[in-house]
């Protein structure tokens, strides 16, 4: 098989256009159409169709583009390895979801890397299916979920079917978190009607393999609330709940110094039932760097020092 033809796929899929792929690549395009209609009937499979919204990748198609970007990746990890008087780059990647504990085991992970030599570091916070489509895809090499325990099957079926490596990390209640000048900073025990006149912020991108996005929005809910503001970015969040006091929002725990630097104050409910849990995926196959497995550990020892399971 040519190399240079996996590349030519990847870049294809990639801009989702002939044109546009064969000028990034510097051909003509109907060199490139030839190019690939050579490798699919090398692989007896229909690798792209076209569509409307451009040319997009069949089922078959998606497969074969995770091997080949997994091959073209490895391809140059040993080139950056054997180059004559290249240094080693330190390479490490994960997507994660929005959680404090696990942002504070990427600090610490980065406070570690080797100064004197070449590093490349990705660190994606999003949700679980975006999570689950970058590890398959090679774009990032580990990944963390979250998801309710009572969603365990549909997540479980999609490992299975993916081929995904599933570990669980941690199990816990969410805690509510809102600014230490809430109104109900001081109340030591706050019930659900408490709760209904403020503002809830929520997590914007819910998602659950095999259910409609709407069912999923419902059991993340608080159905005692009826004003939310949704955001998709963590730091934001924090914000919000330290400059708008009058907002709450539902959260793993998180460290004491991020706790401080925002001026919030955590508090536990009774009657907030709902477990989740936080599991690491990546690749069945492939095999942990030193990085990973320092990262892996810096996850659990933050989640022993945060989390009380």
């Amino acid at each position: 098989m040519n190399i240079q033809f996996l590349k030519y796929a990847v870049e294809v899929a990639k801009q989702k256009s002939i044109s546009k792929a064969a000028r990034n690549l510097f051909m003509g395009q109907p060199n490139l159409s030839r190019s690939i209609k050579e490798l699919e009937d090398e692989l007896g499979i229909i690798i792209f169709e076209r569509t409307s919204k451009g040319i997009n990748p069949t089922p078959d198609g998606e497969e074969f583009l995770q091997y080949a970007k997994r091959i073209l990746s490895q391809i140059d990890e040993v080139e950056e390895i054997y180059k004559v008087g290249k240094k080693k780059k330190s390479q490490f990647s994960v997507c994660v979801p929005r959680a404090g504990y696990i942002a504070y085991a990427f600090a610490e992970l980065a406070k570690k890397i080797d100064t004197a030599n070449p590093a490349e570091i990705f660190y994606k916070e999003t949700n679980s299916m975006r999570t689950i489509n970058n590890v398959l895809k090679g774009d990032y090499n580990l990944g963390i979920i979250r998801y309710q325990t009572t969603f365990e099957k549909y997540f479980q079926s999609m490992f299975l079917e993916k081929n995904l490596i599933a570990e669980t990390i941690t199990e816990f209640n969410y805690v509510l978190a809102m600014s230490d000048k809430h109104p109900l900073a001081k109340k030591e025990s706050i019930t659900p009607e408490d709760l209904s006149e403020f503002v809830e912020i929520i997590h914007g991108d819910p998602y659950v393999p095999s259910l409609p996005v709407i069912d999923v929005k419902k059991a993340e809910m608080s159905e005692y609330v009826d004003k939310r503001i949704y955001v998709f970015e963590r730091a934001s969040q924090y914000m919000l709940l330290d400059k708008v006091p009058n907002t709450f929002m539902w959260i793993s725990p998180i460290p004491n110094e991020m706790l401080r630097d925002y001026d919030l104050i955590e508090k536990k409910c009774d009657f907030s039932k709902k477990k989740y849990k936080d599991v690491l995926i990546y690749r069945e196959g492939y095999k942990l760097t030193d990085l990973d497995r320092m990262f892996i550990e810096n996850v659990q020892i933050a989640k022993e020092g945060i989390i009380k399971n």
